[in-house]
C-alpha cells in the first residue's frame, strides 16, 4: 500500500476570507447558514428524536476539517463520536474501502467463509491484552458488541446477573441498556430490561460518593464490591460477569484512580466472574495506547470494541478468551457482522495509525492539550477538573470549585459558542465537555481549538 500524504505532521489547509486567515477555521455564514437551516428543518421533520447536539450540517470533511453545507469549515474535536481516529476520508482508508467494494461488498460472514475477516480477528487477537488463545465475533455496533459479550458471559457462566458501574454507558438496545445509567432519558419507560443487571457507585475522585479522598481510601469504592455488595444484594455465585469502560465515556470522561482495576480483577478472579473490557470509545490509540485498559495493568476476558475500529463505517467485535467459545451453532450470529467493506476499512485503519504513529500522537497531542486545559482552569473558576488519557480529555464546569454544583446551562452555552466559531465540541456527563479530535491532529491545531475554546467560554460567562 502507498504512503499516506495524511500525515500527523501535515498543516491545516489556508483559509481565505476569514478572521482567523492564518489558520485552518474560515467561517463565511453565520451556523447554521441558510442551507443547514434547510437540511435541520427536513431532518426535524423526518428523522426520529435521537441526540442531537449542535446544527452543523456537513458536506464534506478531510482530516480534523469538517466543511459544511454553506462553506464554513470548522475544526473537528468530536472524531464523529470518537470515530475518525485517522482523521476524515483518510486517502489509504478510502482507497481500501472502494477497491474491496469494486470486487465483493457482502458475503455473510457468518454463514460464509473469506479472507480479510480472518485477517482482522488475527490482528486484533494480537493486539489485545492478554497471552492466552482468543477468538473473535465481529458486530456492527457498540451496543450490539455489548450485547454479544453479555450472552457470551451468561452462556458460560450460567448466572443471571451483571455488575456495572453508575453513569456507565454501553448502548441503548435492551440488553445494553441494563447496564447503561449514564443518564435517566436513557432508561426512563423501557422497563423491564433485559434483566439482571446489578451496578455500584463509579470511582469518580472528583465526585466521590463516599466524600473520601484517594489515596487515604484505600480504594473503598473497589473494596466495597466484596465487603457490601456481595455480602447483601449480589450473591457471588449469582454473578456472571463485571462490564466497565476503562475510562467512563459517556458517563464523564472519569479515570479510575490507580489500582481500582487491580483491586476489582482481584475480587472478580476470587469469585470466578468475568470482566469485560468496554473499549467502544476509549479503544483504538484514543488514549495513547492501543486498550485503554492497558494503563491499567489487568488483562480482561473479553474486549468490545466499535467506533475508531473502521473509521467511519459500522464495524465492531468482541474479542474474548478462546476457552469461552460457544460449543454449537446458532446460540448467536448476525447478518452484517464483519462485512466485507467494513473490514477492508478497519484492516486499513490499523495500517494507517501503525504506520503514521498515532499512539504516540495521541500521548504528545494530549499531553499538549492537557496542559492548555489546565491553563484555562486557572483563568476560569468555572472549571472544576480536567482529566482524561491521550486525546480523551474532558473538562467539567461547576458553579463554584468549592460545592462543585454542576454547571449545565455554562456548559451548553460554550458548546453553542464554540461551533459559532468554528470549533465543533460535544458533552458528557452533565455539565462536562470532551474534547477527541482526530489521533491525527497537531500542535497547532490543538492550540487553534483551545483559542476558540477560551473565546467561547469568555462568551458564554458574559450572556450568564
Amino acid at each position: 500500500m502507498s504512503q499516506s500524504t495524511h500525515r500527523p505532521t501535515s498543516e491545516p489547509p489556508p483559509a481565505s476570507v476569514s478572521a482567523t486567515a492564518r489558520r485552518g477555521v474560515k467561517i463565511v455564514t453565520p451556523i447554521p447558514g441558510p442551507k443547514a437551516r434547510q437540511i435541520v428543518e427536513a431532518d426535524t421533520r423526518l428523522l426520529m428524536t435521537s441526540t442531537k447536539t449542535s446544527p452543523v450540517a456537513a458536506e464534506s470533511a478531510s482530516g480534523v476539517w469538517i466543511t459544511d453545507v454553506d462553506g464554513n469549515r470548522l475544526l473537528d474535536f468530536t472524531s464523529g463520536v470518537g470515530v475518525v481516529n485517522t482523521g476524515h476520508c483518510h486517502p489509504d482508508v478510502v482507497r481500501a474501502i472502494q477497491e474491496q467494494a469494486a470486487k465483493l461488498m457482502h458475503f455473510a460472514g457468518t454463514d460464509f467463509y473469506y479472507r480479510n475477516q480472518t485477517e482482522l480477528a488475527d490482528r486484533l487477537t494480537k493486539l489485545t491484552p492478554g497471552d492466552f488463545d482468543k477468538k473473535v465475533f465481529f458486530t456492527n455496533s457498540g451496543t450490539e458488541s455489548a450485547e454479544a459479550a453479555l450472552k457470551l458471559a451468561r452462556w458460560n457462566k450460567q448466572r443471571p446477573l451483571t455488575i456495572g458501574l453508575l453513569g456507565a454507558f454501553h448502548g441503548r438496545s435492551m440488553g445494553s441498556l441494563t447496564m447503561t445509567t449514564s443518564k435517566p432519558a436513557q432508561r426512563a419507560r423501557f422497563l423491564a430490561y433485559a434483566g439482571g443487571g446489578q451496578h455500584i457507585p463509579a470511582p469518580n475522585c472528583f465526585r466521590c460518593p463516599y466524600k473520601l479522598e484517594y489515596p487515604s481510601c484505600d480504594l473503598y469504592c473497589a473494596k466495597i464490591l466484596k465487603e457490601l455488595y456481595f455480602e447483601t444484594s449480589m450473591p457471588p455465585t449469582d454473578v456472571a460477569a463485571m462490564i466497565a469502560e476503562p475510562v467512563m465515556g459517556e458517563g464523564g470522561y472519569i479515570v479510575p484512580p490507580k489500582g481500582w482495576h487491580q483491586e476489582i480483577k482481584r475480587i472478580l478472579d476470587e469469585h470466578d466472574i468475568l470482566f469485560i473490557d468496554d473499549e467502544v470509545q476509549a479503544g483504538f490509540g484514543r488514549t495513547g495506547k492501543w486498550f485503554a485498559i492497558e494503563h491499567h495493568g489487568i488483562v480482561p476476558d473479553m474486549v468490545t470494541t466499535a467506533k475508531a475500529i473502521g473509521s467511519g463505517l459500522p464495524i465492531g467485535a468482541v474479542i474474548f478468551r478462546k476457552s469461552l467459545d460457544y460449543t454449537y451453532q446458532g446460540a448467536h450470529s448476525n447478518t452484517f457482522g464483519g462485512n466485507l467493506v467494513a473490514v477492508a476499512g478497519a484492516l486499513a485503519t490499523l495500517d494507517v495509525m501503525e504506520r503514521e504513529h498515532l499512539l504516540e500522537n495521541s500521548r504528545v497531542q494530549g499531553e499538549h492539550l492537557k496542559k492548555r486545559l489546565t491553563e484555562l482552569q486557572g483563568k476560569y473558576e468555572e472549571i472544576g477538573d480536567v482529566r482524561g488519557l491521550g486525546l480523551m480529555v474532558a473538562t467539567e464546569f461547576v458553579k463554584g470549585r468549592a460545592d462543585k454544583t454542576p454547571h449545565v446551562k455554562l456548559k451548553d452555552r460554550i458548546i453553542e459558542e464554540a461551533y459559532r466559531r468554528g470549533l465543533l465540541l460535544l458533552p458528557c456527563g452533565k455539565s462536562s465537555i470532551r474534547y477527541i479530535p482526530p489521533l491525527i491532529i497537531t500542535r497547532d491545531q490543538v492550540d487553534e481549538g483551545v483559542d476558540i475554546l477560551d473565546a467561547s467560554i469568555a462568551a458564554a460567562r458574559q450572556a450568564g
